[in-house]
């Protein structure tokens, strides 16, 4: 299950030794000021002005320097006026991998501290490559045909932008390029890979696609309720209500790109009704499955909004929209930042059905919670605690929903396997190991591991925090979990596991925390959500050793 990362390019909106305009400039483009509460917890707007302040102040103790740019990204304020202001970090305005903080502070807006993806200074001799343009696009393209064997790749493209690579040992100056083509069924496939800019050495390498995986007659869910919009004598699926979501089809069409820049993107035409009653409940109606993705998309956002207080996937309560029919027999589905949208594949019928099961639609979207939040790297252990988040989202939409014909489970896409692919669910969170190739355990090795299988240690976590160790039945699903120290753990409920995973990731972790940085960030958020001495905060410490995360 997938989306596309971000193209992300910083700009010099606060720096040490900020003018009172850039401030004004920052605020008024960063993010929605909204009014202050009758208890006078202060806005977004003030807590961006206060963390401007700090970035003044204590530039030096926050490793900022004169020729460094910060853009704020995302605010937090806690329901007592604690803030938390995120942003990313540029030099000499190229952008900064693991450059990315928070700050926090009290409701007075005195600074407290701040968690950092990288606590080293940031600095370089030059920012004049030694190695070309097009020989870092030419290294990307022979990366992306060897991570493809057999395959006839088509419209390859290769994108490479200069960066400032501080995730990986000492900051040095990279490439980071983004190739991508299309296989010999039209689909696309995509890798981005990090050179260094003076030797030509790969520093790094991920896919780029992150793979998963009224009322409507859904091919899953059931009949549900739509909210939808009416043009003329017919109806338009789309929802005033969640920020105007929709979908349309493509048409088995595919995009010309991957990218930031599309030559030719699938089409994504409306569907229309003439009664307000969609679908049919089968696959042989075209509008079936639109009716699950948007079902997936409508159960996503009240999730968020139930739960979390978060209105749409940005939080700026713009919704997004979902293409269905994309691609021929694509087995697929994936989130892409550049069009804010949702793409689902039909699947290739043996091994996955339609990709628009309730749990695969709240994974991929929480992909793009998390490029808004934490923007955790899609490699080593950071790509899988961003694996693992979807999951734990996307199974949480699931039992939010309460939905009798798709209950709640752990299990990841078990709506969409078919007998072909030899088991009855993508994932399994009770026991990562289930499936064959992840790992419920952490070890040194799991930085090394593709993302889906290293995401077994957090869903483990998340499992165990959540029901806790031994047999059990949630649901009519049949769960044995074990733990990697032989200790028995007892589970708080997923109402928590969400709150302390949601807070963590939004307020705590950053773009390179691995898996005992994530161990952190939950204790974090535990103790500012229950305590220190809490059980929920003694639950996360026990649940972690039992995956090895100590």
């Amino acid at each position: 299950m997938s989306r596309i990362r971000p193209h992300i390019r910083g700009s010099r909106l606060a720096t040490a030794g900020i003018a009172a305009a850039a401030v004004a400039t920052l605020m008024a483009t960063a993010l929605s000021p909204t009014a202050a509460g009758a208890d006078d917890k202060p806005s977004r707007a003030t807590a961006l002005e206060n963390a401007s302040s700090v970035l003044t102040d204590l530039a030096g103790s926050l490793g900022l320097a004169p020729e460094q740019g910060t853009t704020a990204r995302d605010v937090v304020v806690d329901a007592d006026g604690t803030q938390h202001v995120r942003y990313d970090r540029t030099y000499r305005e190229l952008p900064v991998l693991g450059g990315d903080f928070v700050v926090h502070l009290a409701k007075d807006g005195t600074y407290r501290n701040a968690s950092r993806a990288t606590k080293g200074a940031v600095s370089l001799p030059s920012v004049t490559p030694e190695v070309s343009a097009p020989k870092a696009a030419d290294l990307a393209a022979k990366a992306l045909r060897a991570a493809n064997v057999g395959e006839t790749l088509k419209r390859l493209t290769s994108r490479p932008e200069l960066v400032v690579d501080a995730l990986h040992g000492a900051p040095k100056l990279a490439w980071r390029t983004n190739a991508a083509a299309q296989d010999s069924l039209g689909n696309p496939v995509a890798r981005t890979v990090l050179t260094d800019a003076r030797t030509g050495a790969r520093i790094d390498a991920w896919d780029s696609i992150e793979t998963a995986s009224g009322d409507g007659k859904s091919l899953y869910g059931g009949t549900v309720p739509l909210e939808t919009t009416q043009s003329g004598s017919t109806y338009q699926l789309k929802d005033p209500t969640r920020g105007g979501t929709y979908t349309g089809d493509a048409g088995n069409k595919t995009d010309l790109c991957v990218l930031t820049v599309c030559l030719n993107r699938a089409p994504a035409t409306v569907f229309t009704d003439a009664d307000n009653h969609w679908g049919t409940g089968t696959a042989a109606d075209r509008s079936t499955v639109a009716v699950d993705a948007q079902y997936g998309t409508d159960m996503t956002w009240d999730y968020y909004k139930d739960v979390h207080g978060r209105s749409g996937i940005a939080g700026d309560g713009k919704g997004s929209f979902n293409r269905v029919h994309y691609g021929n027999a694509y087995n697929n589905a994936f989130w892409d930042d550049n069009c804010f949208c949702m793409t689902y594949g039909d699947g290739d019928g043996t091994q996955l059905g339609p990709l628009v099961s309730l749990d695969v639609a709240g994974h991929e979207m929480s992909h793009g919670v998390t490029s808004k939040t934490a923007a955790l790297t899609y490699s080593g252990e950071s790509g899988g605690l961003n694996e693992a988040t979807s999951d734990i989202f996307g199974t949480l939409v699931e039992f939010h929903a309460g939905n009798t014909s798709d209950p709640g489970d752990y299990l990841i896409g078990e709506k969409i396997v078919r007998s072909g692919l030899g088991r009855d669910a993508l994932r399994f969170m009770d026991k990562p190991s289930k499936d064959g190739k992840s790992v419920d355990c952490w070890s040194t090795t799991a930085k090394d591991l593709d993302v889906h299988y290293s995401s077994g240690i957090g869903n483990h976590f998340a499992y165990l925090l959540a029901e806790g160790s031994g047999a059990k039945t949630v649901n009519g699903v049949q769960y044995n979990s074990p733990t990697c120290d032989g200790s028995s753990v007892n589970g708080i409920g997923r109402d928590k596991l969400g709150r302390i995973w949601y807070r963590a990731l939004t307020v705590y972790m950053t773009s390179s925390t691995n898996y005992a940085g994530a161990r952190t960030a939950t204790l974090s958020a535990a103790k500012d959500l229950y305590g220190a001495g809490s059980t929920e905060y003694g639950a996360v410490a026990a649940a972690w050793s039992a995956v090895n995360v100590g």
